[in-house]
């Protein structure tokens, strides 16, 4: 786990800037206080740096060259089983200058090239430059656990691990007007960030650049599982699925093999343990790893409604875990907030973003670099609601769910069908006016889906304040712009979402847009500390297996992740097993007096929120002056809403940010216009709208 950073420069007239590259690598001192250093290849051509988080090799300095020099390489990220690898490398006849994990990626290429990718597993991002070919080749790892972003600039190519070091390298920076949108909406792109021209290498995907330009193709995509029905006509009997048993031994037997490849380090390993059952469950196996007690940390909230920390020592006990609270109180939410969101690079929908950073402090300040953490078993085992909904598993029943029938597994929507086409042929302004003046198509989609109602009500209330407060050229410049339909529509054509299940359609979705871009930014909020936080549950192996099971086995259960449950029964005490999933929040700034509700009022009415581009102050402040005549029940979105005000303000003061003008035009419901400042267009189609 590191930070990285490369210049290409095509151009031999026009040789990589060192100071440039210098100023990029000592923008990431923080990701890897452990080394830094530069490298430019003797043409010129191209530049890496690299900043040192030892943790397999305290030696482990990079760029690291082939044998014969041609190639060298920079990795951000760990890569796990690596010492199996590595004897086959050297039985080949590979010899290894250090003994980092990182170098396997390298001699791995040297004989495969892009090939190589599918022998790898981990939590990546790395560049490698051929000097002979003159090809710099980029990747990223299947789920984007890792950050890779790239700008051009007067013909040259600038990557790194993080926005704010192209910026040091000299990217201008700007807002850019549809990342903006997409994030304020909720709806994150994976290809693009809140920054005009700094676009990211989506996950599962590789770049390669060289003189002719750059293009990005896909590697691997989360498969489309095989279907299981009941009767169909005229076609051969499918071989059946797993038992329950089966996939319960199954799921033990790969997470223990997850968790104990990323036990292996040459520094200690602790675990993130919040008390819940997928924190819990990593803990509890890998202290079965291992002989010495395991280190447990875990964020404490001075509110006892949002505090976790006694569920968390419940488990830390059981475990015979070394366990530390790191309390957050709201005061130091308050003081930490802008931080976290300068490092995350992110809007924060949530004060959890500056709970999670003040936790990887404490993680760094108690002598840890690495740590294992449960998130991405939502994901693997449809711990969400809504997943569950669509799948026909949603609790209880009426308008709050969404059952199968006895006859036949179809969803009761069938039966209401009449009643749901009425509904369609009606404005849906009338039942979400909010959510219908950002996405007509949203709001249609509410009406079909009563499993989530309250989904859609937050949603809609929560958009409909938020066009409020923005200014009305920046909402023109949106005007018939779809972005839901428009981010469904793209996923539709490069994921082949028709031969997806609802329920997995909603996985992908979710997967590739604020999963990616928002929850695994914590990447940079442990990463502002030098902690690397390794994850077992998205170890790809595990992750397709769960992907390749019946969605009745991961939802049909009255209890969420029921699979899961079984398969650590072994590893968690029985409080664990029995608790209820509450997901990860930090402690409400709207409500409550206090120093979060004056941070906000601080923020919000200064003269960083008049200098954003994007807004309208006037209005924002007139919000404010509501807050005290609002209804309990607005409070949520509404806390959303001036949370990501407040993050906006933060990177307009960081950044010193000018908004970038729209390029290309807006086709309505498509959102076609070009992202890319390249000369060469992407290849991969799932890059264009």
């Amino acid at each position: 786990m590191c930070g990285i950073a490369a210049i290409l420069s095509p151009d031999p007239g026009r040789p990589v800037p060192q100071h440039a590259l210098r100023r990029a690598t000592a923008a990431l001192r923080h990701r890897g206080p452990d080394g830094e250093r530069i490298w430019v290849s003797p043409s010129g051509r191209a530049g890496l740096g690299h900043n040192l988080l030892a943790i397999t090799d305290p030696e482990g300095h990079q760029p690291i060259a082939s044998e014969d020099g041609r190639l060298h390489i920079v990795v951000n990220g760990q890569f796990y089983d690596y010492k199996r690898i590595r004897s086959a490398l050297k039985a080949k006849g590979h010899r290894f200058r250090t003994r980092s994990d990182s170098e396997i990626a390298l001699h791995l290429y040297e004989d495969l090239g892009p090939a190589c990718l599918p022998q790898l597993r981990g939590q990546f991002a790395m560049v490698v430059w051929d000097e002979e070919s003159g090809v710099l080749f980029a990747a990223r790892d299947w789920f984007g656990l890792k950050p890779l972003f790239y700008a051009q600039k007067e013909g040259r190519l600038y990557l790194a691990s993080e926005a704010k070091a192209l910026f040091a390298a000299g990217i201008a920076a700007s807002w850019d007007p549809r990342g903006v949108y997409h994030a304020l909406h909720a709806c994150p792109d994976e290809r693009i960030s809140l920054f005009a021209g700094v676009s990211q290498v989506p996950p599962g995907h590789v770049l390669h650049a060289d003189g002719s330009g750059v293009r990005l193709e896909r590697y691997w995509d989360l498969p489309v599982p095989v279907r299981r029905s009941r009767l169909v006509p005229f076609r051969r009997p499918q071989s059946p699925g797993p038992t329950v048993h089966d996939a319960i031994a199954r799921v033990r037997e790969l997470t223990e093999e997850s968790v104990a490849l990323r036990m292996v380090a040459a520094v200690p390993v602790g675990c993130l343990l919040s008390g819940g059952l997928d924190s819990s469950a990593v803990l509890g196996v890998a202290a079965a790893c291992v002989d010495d007690p395991v280190a447990a940390f875990t964020v404490g909230f001075e509110r006892r409604d949002y505090d976790e920390s006694r569920g968390a020592r419940e488990a830390a006990a059981a475990a015979g875990a070394r366990h530390t609270v790191v309390t957050a109180a709201d005061s130091d939410l308050a003081d930490h907030f802008a931080d976290a969101v300068w490092h995350a690079e992110t809007i924060q929908y949530n004060t959890h973003g500056a709970a999670r950073y003040l936790l990887s402090r404490g993680v760094r300040d108690a002598g840890y670099k690495s740590v294992l953490a449960g998130e991405g078993a939502d994901e693997a085992f449809f711990g969400y609601e809504f997943l569950r909904a669509a799948s026909g598993a949603g609790r209880g029943s009426g308008a709050g769910a969404a059952h199968a029938s006895a006859a036949g597994g179809l969803p009761r929507a069938v039966a209401r069908l009449p009643r749901i086409l009425s509904a369609l042929l009606r404005s849906p302004t009338r039942h979400y006016p909010g959510l219908a003046a950002a996405s007509p198509w949203l709001a249609r989609l509410a009406l079909l889906l009563p499993a989530a109602p309250s989904l859609f009500t937050r949603l809609a209330g929560g958009l409909g304040r938020l066009h409020a407060v923005c200014s009305r050229d920046f909402r023109d410049g949106f005007a018939g712009y779809d972005l839901y339909r428009a981010y469904y529509r793209r996923c539709r054509r490069t994921a082949d979402l028709s031969r997806r299940e609802p329920s997995r359609r909603l996985l992908y979705l979710w997967l590739h847009s604020l999963f990616v871009n928002y929850h695994l930014a914590a990447d940079r909020l442990d990463m502002a500390h030098g902690v690397e936080v390794r994850l077992p549950f998205l170890d790809h192996h595990l992750f397709e297996y769960t992907n390749s099971l019946p969605v009745s086995l991961l939802a049909h259960h009255p209890r969420e992740k029921h699979l899961l449950r079984e398969a650590m029964r072994p590893y968690i005490p029985d409080p664990v097993y029995d608790r209820v999933k509450r997901p990860f929040m930090g402690p409400s700034a709207v409500g409550t007096d206090g120093p979060l509700h004056d941070f906000l009022q601080d923020t919000l009415r200064g003269e960083a929120v008049r200098a954003v581009p994007f807004l309208d102050h006037a209005a924002v402040e007139r919000l404010l002056d509501q807050l005290p005549t609002l209804p309990a029940e607005d409070r949520p979105s509404l806390d959303s809403l001036l949370l990501m005000l407040a993050s906006v303000a933060v990177l307009q003061e960081r950044y010193r940010l000018s908004l970038a003008p729209l390029r290309g035009k807006l086709r309505r419901g498509y959102g076609a216009f070009d992202i890319h400042s390249f000369r060469a267009q992407p290849r991969d189609p799932a890059l264009r709208d």
